[in-house]
């Protein structure tokens, strides 16, 4: 293997920890700086900051990755292929029901 293949392969197996590890710095130090004058929260170590940003991701983020990207495609060409087969006052009735669901949400339900 070329020298410079070797560089390239150590850059790409280092640099997400790197990252990940910096971010989890900056993590810390912006809720240092800014939420304990705020909401008068104790300060965080780094590990603290390191299971914030991991819990943070599992609940905002998930861990699907490539897998996520392809049930996402999974569905939508599913969809495509539902709607293909509709008639034109069938995909109206459609888009009605998924309006009226979306209008009924969660978020919604206050104005009612």
């Amino acid at each position: 293997m070329n020298n410079k293949y070797k560089k390239s392969w150590a850059l790409l197996i280092l640099c997400p920890p790197l990252i990940f590890l910096a971010v989890a710095l900056i993590v810390m130090s912006l809720w240092n700086c800014i939420l304990p004058e705020i909401i008068g929260v104790k300060t965080i170590n780094y590990w603290q900051a390191m299971g914030i940003l991991i819990l943070s991701k599992i609940l905002f983020g998930g861990f699907h990755g490539k897998f996520g990207q392809g049930m996402r495609d999974m569905k939508e060409k599913h969809l495509r292929h539902k709607m293909e087969g509709m008639s034109d006052e069938e995909k109206e009735k459609f888009k009605e029901v998924w309006r009226q669901k979306c209008s009924t949400g969660f978020f919604n339900r206050n104005n009612e």
